[in-house]
């Protein structure tokens, strides 16, 4: 018999020595890479030439910022994980419903109202603003330059106290009420008027059906103020980019999930190279899902935690969690699919997205879990998450009880666990999934270690954008609560999902038990 051919491969320790200096290399192109864009976006600051195809030589002329501002770069901020789902976020798409328009950069239309300077021999101290306006979601994302904060204008309670401390609050309260002033731009030699006509932020920020539009009163209480006038005092400057957002249903683990989505678009749209601050344009109470905010971002306040103005170098002001997909979701049909973002890169399609697993895996790795190579189970082994629903105090106005989705919810996880201790086929181990009294790591552990999700419809089973690309989603849908938050979640994010429907609110623990077994058979158990 001939000799078999020798194979000269490189050795294990060479092979895994490379793929590291890959994904190093990778990062820090990556963030060299938004830091230059962003502060050639933010801070015009070269001159050069480049030569086009017509070898015609073309000129850009812009500011070169003092070399001291480059002291005030925020290398103290978090930085942008690498993430396997992440795609482009620039250009634009200009393609209207289209899923990048729904869940990625549809923020195609750019209105500047009081632009930058960019003359080389005044030092500007003029403001500037800008929104990117969605035609798709009807919404902006608005920046601005040296923008000034007068929290003494803005009336609502301090916010971030124990809930224990401020029981009966009324939501009011929380919610800021805005003076004529409230925020201001400076430009040199205009009398004092407001920033924007009726008209202008009628076009640009929809009132839909939003009872209190807080970003719109907000844009109606900004005004324009001379240079040399006192009206732009600052007690302190903030350097960093800041994020500056209301929340309403805070408390809610789905409506936070809205708006930390949307606070995670407004940076990307905006090219922000770093993880901004972000401050809380409300004064509501403390939850646990404030440890998310600062997981996800640099730092977190609240706008009464300033005492006097304050501006901002660059601020970021991020639509209603209301005005994201997410929401607008549960009431228009919006035809999308989740894939992965490989398939997306060799074959572009405007009815499929990987936005949602890019922002499940941001929360990954926001609480240290890696997203490159995630833990899995044994193969011998089978995690069957039973998301709970338990009572406990949210906030001010509340009685320390959740509204019972599945009233006999104990007895099916009873029924469950005695199943499972038996089956033979292979090792389940049911996983008891109390969300209410769980710190928000471990929740996500809980779901990305999931081999099957079972629950009642709850805000905590959002959490199934984490999820791996494997887990399956069986859904227990009680009469009264026939709402498609979670279905929808799933079909964007491109996981499989079953679903039981209840003639009432009490589910047979047997039937349970058999959808859940065909499911395991579905994946080899």
């Amino acid at each position: 018999m001939a000799n078999s051919p020798k194979h000269n491969f490189p050795p294990r320790k060479l092979i895994f020595s490379k793929k590291a200096s890959i994904v190093i290399l990778l990062f820090f192109l990556n963030f060299f890479f938004f830091s230059f864009t962003y502060y050639l976006h933010h801070y015009p600051s070269l001159s050069f030439t480049f030569q086009s195809h017509d070898h015609h030589h073309h000129h850009l002329h812009l500011t070169l910022p003092h070399p001291n501002s480059f002291s005030k770069l925020p290398f103290s901020s978090k930085t942008w994980p690498i993430l396997p789902s992440y795609l482009p976020w620039s250009p634009p798409s200009s393609t209207l419903y289209s899923c990048e328009g729904f869940f990625g950069n549809g923020f195609s239309k750019t209105y500047t109202l009081y632009p930058r300077l960019f003359s080389n021999s005044v030092k500007s101290t003029n403001s500037w603003f800008r929104c990117h306006y969605s035609g798709t979601l009807r919404s902006s994302i608005c920046e601005g330059g040296r923008v000034l904060m007068d929290p003494n204008k803005i009336r609502m309670s301090i916010g971030g106290e124990r809930i224990e401390e401020v029981i009966g609050r009324s939501d009011d309260d929380e919610l800021p009420s805005f003076e004529k002033g409230s925020f201001r731009l400076r430009r040199k030699g205009v009398k004092k008027r407001r920033a924007f006509s009726k008209e202008f932020l009628d076009k640009i920020v929809h009132q839909g059906q939003i009872m209190k539009h807080t970003m719109k009163d907000l844009f109606q209480s900004m005004e324009v103020v001379d240079d040399n006038q006192d009206d732009f005092n600052c007690s302190q400057w903030i350097e960093e980019p800041t994020l500056l957002l209301t929340r309403f249903e805070y408390a809610n683990v789905f409506h936070s999930y809205t708006d930390w989505y949307s606070a995670y678009v407004s940076s990307k749209v905006t090219g922000l190279p770093t993880r901004p601050n972000v401050v809380f344009v409300d004064g509501h109470s403390k939850t646990q899902l404030e440890d998310t905010w600062e997981a996800l971002f640099s730092s977190i306040r609240f706008a009464k935690n300033f005492t006097d103005p304050v501006c901002f170098r660059h601020a970021v002001f991020v639509p209603l969690g209301y005005e994201t997909a997410w929401f607008k979701g549960l009431s228009q049909h919006i035809d999308c699919r989740g894939a992965s973002a490989r398939a997306l890169w060799a074959n572009p399609d405007d009815r499929k997205t990987a936005r949602l697993s890019e922002f499940g895996e941001m929360i990954k790795a926001a609480f240290d879990f890696p997203v490159d190579t995630p833990r899995k189970p044994k193969s011998s082994e089978y995690n069957v998450l039973f998301v709970r629903r338990e009572n406990y105090l949210a906030h001010p106005r509340h009685g320390g009880k959740v509204e019972s989705r599945l009233s006999n919810e104990q007895e099916v996880f009873d029924s469950l666990k005695s199943w499972a201790s038996n089956y033979s086929q292979c090792n389940i181990n049911l996983v008891n999934g109390l969300f209410g009294h769980m710190p928000m790591r471990e929740q996500i552990r809980a779901i990305e270690d999931a081999s099957v999700i079972i629950g009642a419809h709850g805000a905590g089973l959002t959490h199934v954008v984490s999820a791996l690309p494997e887990s399956v989603i069986l859904e227990i849908i009680s009469s009264q609560f026939q709402r498609p938050h979670f279905q929808l979640i799933s079909q964007w994010k491109g996981l499989e999902y079953h679903a039981i429907n209840l003639s009432g609110s009490s589910a047979n623990p047997v039937k349970v038990i058999e959808r859940l077994k065909k499911i395991l058979r579905s994946i080899g158990c």
